[in-house]
């Protein structure tokens, strides 16, 4: 079982798509990872990649491309996959059809601004894992302190007010007319209420799966 995962920035799709993972057996395949784990590294392309996401743009759809191709043909996407928040736009789409890349189901997690603005202003990340937490809606154990490792949790740039508020212009730039796109598509397509406690949307959308 091949998924996307679509929705604006906080909308929940990296925690949705930790349930799924451990539900189906599933990669879960972030390019939000992908691109965090490259933007560590000393190249040209990382300090590209750093400049976007400090700035809450976008990285072009070239560079995201040629590094989920590569992610995907990995051994452990074989029996199936989710993908985190890709694509972005109709560009991404469609070099993601060309690419062969087999899709059976669309989710889209719809969210207001002003609940998307709240939920990422408190969230805190352990840089080294990628791990998240929220202030109120997901606290780890002790305050500021990650719940493996106990190193300092850290609000990313691009999870500030300011830059939430472009990424969401983006969003709807860009974002929206994918869901045109897939309710028009061949791929079943479902619409979550992803405004809800997180079990509840997690309970909707095994419904939607089962």
């Amino acid at each position: 079982m091949n998924l996307i995962l679509l929705g604006m920035p906080g909308a929940g799709k990296g925690t949705q798509a930790e349930h799924l993972q451990k539900k189906f057996s599933l990669a879960n395949v972030s390019t939000g990872a992908i691109l965090r784990d490259v933007s560590k590294s000393n190249s040209q392309q990382a300090e590209k990649i750093r400049q976007f996401l400090d700035s809450g743009k976008l990285v072009p759809n070239e560079i995201i491309i040629e590094m989920l191709v590569n992610r995907i043909n990995e051994k452990d996407c074989v029996n199936g996959f989710i993908l985190d928040g890709f694509p972005r736009n109709l560009e991404q789409a469609i070099s993601l059809d060309n690419a062969s890349v087999n899709i059976d189901r669309v989710i889209f997690l719809r969210i207001s601004e002003d609940e998307i603005v709240s939920r990422m202003s408190g969230r805190r990340v352990h840089l080294a894992s990628g791990r998240s937490y929220h202030v109120i809606h997901n606290p780890p154990k002790i305050d500021g302190k990650d719940d493996i490792t106990g190193e300092e949790l850290v609000q990313r740039d691009d999870d500030k007010p300011e830059v939430i508020k472009k990424r969401v212009e983006v969003y709807f730039r860009e974002t929206e007319p994918l869901l045109k796109f897939y309710k028009n598509s061949q791929i079943n397509f479902n619409e979550i209420d992803a405004s809800k406690p997180m079990k509840i949307v997690t309970s909707k959308i095994l419904e939607a799966l089962s």
